[in-house]
């Protein structure tokens, strides 16, 4: 058992390993340094004085699986279960979903009828991707493209409009570039075991179901497909902060790490603007580029691959319209890179979420995803760019998509800095070798976060409890 702990970013993943280390039932001391003035990382809510919220990262957290249900086990301790807004399988934002492609509004086919028949944007019936997808033979490769593995089994048009939309939405990322090995490891795996990725995944992993409690059951029971939380999403780390303070966690904000140390003694030295601390165990939930920067030069092998982890921006531009109405109910829409290369995809936030609208006359909350991979190319480096340039384009967007016009009585633009790791081609490979190194040079070193094993706030989570399990033995 390490003494003191320190844990080196204060997104949910530090705040997740934190939270996780306080609970075991002899808890080490533990330090949580934060570049930043808040704790919460990517997790942000603006909350107006009407009690508007507009969500400048995740908006909603997906139930399902192991991850799911253990995040919701921890939001029940952490006594936040009268705050959770759920979002039913039977609700408009769960059932439907659109692409933006080819100047107009498409609901995304479901159900029987909806793979019987062409329906556009696609030219033919999508049953015939299916068959497709069984007749094929398995791939050999050790990795591929997410658009390569999608086009061999789905077809062209599937690959080049549906998974590129997909990617964009959910990596803000190219699926030519990404690895559905690293990206999609369910699909990657239902291939190899049944050679067939719609028959893998009807016949599902067996995999465990993670922890019960009352809210994870009710979940189920009422077939959830996401949830938020009352006051947005900062609820939760701030919610965790307020947990640990109490039990002696030092919480430090303004303490970035510039450098990291090995003593002799076995121990790390963390250099910060003002001061040092030392720690024998450093878990880092850091951004693989951040972490290299501060590691010593006898780490320089461990450096050169988290560089290899890049990460892409987003520019979120949160809108609020009074006196509209969308021409479509549901989710959002996401909007193919052959139809508009900045423009990510629009959420229909007042949708799934109208407990966030405020009180006053009835509105509409809208919020726009410029950029990813395609952001230096599209508007510049993202330092320099103009707010008013991604509003406008945010509003243009909306106008021309949506038919939304006037305008918004609210907005606010928020550009998100390399806060999308990008699982490329090889991300498996890199990671073996990360994790090999840090064996061999029996490290007491952790890594944690979106950066190496999944970017959903699930995936974080995750990653944050199975490190402290490890560390903890159990």
């Amino acid at each position: 058992m390490p003494r003191t702990v320190a844990v080196v970013g204060g997104g949910i993943s530090g705040l997740a390993a934190c939270y996780h280390l306080a609970r075991a039932p002899h808890p080490p001391k533990v330090v949580l340094l934060e570049a930043g003035g808040r704790l919460g990382g990517w997790l942000q809510s603006t909350r107006t004085e009407d009690g508007t919220v507009f969500e400048h990262g995740p908006r909603g957290v997906r139930p399902g699986g192991a991850a799911g249900a253990d995040t919701l086990h921890m939001v029940s301790e952490l006594g936040l279960e009268p705050l959770v807004l759920p979002v039913a399988a039977d609700h408009p934002a769960s059932r439907h979903r659109f692409l933006y492609a080819n100047g107009a509004l498409h609901r995304m086919p479901s159900g029987l009828g909806g793979l019987l028949r062409a329906v556009p944007p696609f030219s033919r019936a999508l049953i015939w991707s299916a068959v497709r997808d069984l007749m094929a033979p398995m791939g050999t490769e050790p990795d591929e493209s997410i658009h390569s593995f999608a086009r061999r089994r789905f077809g062209a048009e599937v690959a080049d409009v549906a998974v590129d939309s997909l990617c964009r939405g959910v990596f803000a990322g190219d699926c030519r570039q990404l690895s559905v090995r690293s990206c999609f490891p369910a699909l990657f795996r239902a291939e190899r075991t049944r050679r067939s990725v719609l028959l893998g995944l009807a016949m599902g992993e067996g995999r465990p179901r993670g922890a019960t409690s009352a809210l994870v059951l009710r979940a189920r029971e009422e077939r959830w497909t996401q949830w938020a939380l009352r006051g947005g999403m900062q609820t939760l780390p701030e919610a965790i902060a307020a947990f640990l303070r109490p039990r002696g966690a030092e919480l430090l904000c303004h303490a970035e790490l510039q450098r990291l140390r090995l003593r002799h003694d076995g121990t790390w030295q963390l250099t910060l603007p003002d001061s040092t601390i030392t720690a024998d165990h450093v878990i880092s939930a850091l951004p693989a580029a951040a972490l290299a920067r501060a590691l010593p030069p006898e780490a320089q092998p461990l450096a050169q691959q988290l560089t290899h982890i890049p990460a892409v921006t987003v520019a979120v531009v949160n809108l609020q319209y009074r006196g509209v109405t969308l021409p479509v109910t549901g989710f959002g829409h996401l909007v193919p890179s052959s139809e508009d290369e900045a423009l990510l995809g629009i959420v229909y936030d007042s949708v799934a979420f109208p407990q966030h609208d405020g009180s006053g006359s009835p509105s509409v909350r809208l919020t726009v995803m410029l950029g990813g991979s395609w952001f230096q190319r599209s508007f510049g480096e993202p330092t320099a760019a103009p707010p008013a340039v991604l509003l406008q384009r945010a509003q243009r967007a909306v106008r021309e998509q949506l038919g939304v016009m006037g305008t918004p009585v609210r907005s606010v633009v928020r550009v998100q800095q390399s806060c999308i790791p990008q699982y490329t081609l090889g991300h498996w490979q890199r990671m073996e070798r990360i994790g090999r190194w840090v064996e061999e040079q029996r490290l007491p070193l952790s890594l944690i976060g979106a950066s190496y094993s999944g970017v959903s706030v699930n995936d974080c989570i995750a990653s944050a409890k199975a490190a402290v399990g490890r560390l903890l033995g159990g």
